[in-house]
């Protein structure tokens, strides 16, 4: 398996991140994509990438802490794209769930995180809450004139949102939610069992979105239950959780590059 989304510099993995990173490695997940928030946030991840041979960076400046970009943090960014442990660019994109900065601050910056990703040749990592009706058409401007190379993270999209996204040649990752038995998650769980098998993608976005069964029971979210997702996942769409894994895993290799 491939974790493609967690984030392992978060203060929460502060007193074991090692032993995290073992759990996760004796799970079976053989890497992990660790997406920067911040300025700092994209640095850490970075030189985590740089100390552990199975995580790989993205830097960017998240929706929700753009307001706090102080000067010269983007052009930090923009240098940390050229590290050669630096797979993706992200995490970025619109967030209007929380009031945490302007949205037109947000489509700033969500513009210039697209614009570096395609001058790089580098994939784009989009989170994207409540804010469906002001991301697609930034998309499908980014998309003219050829496919975009990305993922929506835990998608939490309806399937016209989904079949948008992959229209633009985007890849869509599912987390912890997908396993989530209530009323409230049943479109989710239907969209993640039309994705289709060859742009699908996994995640645990760690410390975060803790899947069922643990949901209640361990408050932080950690790569070591990717395995649950995928299991979950698996049984949605009619296959073997070995067959997705193998899926999932050779998607997140041809994505983000990894070797």
């Amino acid at each position: 398996m491939i974790d493609t989304h967690a984030h392992l510099d978060a203060e929460e993995f502060a007193p074991d991140r090692d032993d995290v990173l073992a759990r996760s490695r004796q799970a079976g997940v053989e890497a992990i994509v660790c997406p920067g928030i911040t300025v700092d946030s994209s640095r850490a991840a970075a030189a985590l990438a740089e100390a552990h041979a199975d995580v790989y960076a993205a830097v960017g400046i998240q929706p929700n802490y753009t307001a706090q970009a102080a000067a010269g943090d983007w052009e930090w960014i923009v240098r940390l794209a050229a590290h050669p442990r630096v797979v993706a660019v992200g995490e970025t994109g619109l967030d209007r769930h929380w009031d945490f900065a302007p949205l037109d601050v947000q489509r700033d910056y969500f513009d210039r995180h697209l614009r570096l990703a395609q001058d790089r040749g580098l994939p784009v990592v989009i989170h994207c809450r409540d804010a469906e009706a002001d991301l697609m058409p930034m998309l499908r401007r980014a998309a003219d004139p050829g496919p975009l190379s990305g993922v929506l993270h835990a998608f939490s999209g309806d399937r016209a949102m989904a079949q948008q996204c992959l229209d633009l040649g985007l890849y869509v990752s599912f987390a912890g939610a997908v396993t989530y038995r209530n009323k409230k998650f049943e479109s989710l769980r239907a969209v993640a069992a039309e994705v289709p098998a060859d742009r699908l993608l996994i995640e645990t976005d760690s410390p975060y979105l803790t899947p069922h069964p643990l949901r209640n029971k361990q408050k932080r979210n950690e790569p070591a239950n990717l395995a649950l997702t995928l299991q979950s996942l698996a049984e949605l769409r009619g296959c073997t959780p070995e067959d997705l894994a193998a899926q999932t895993a050779a998607n997140a290799r041809r994505l983000f590059r990894l070797a």
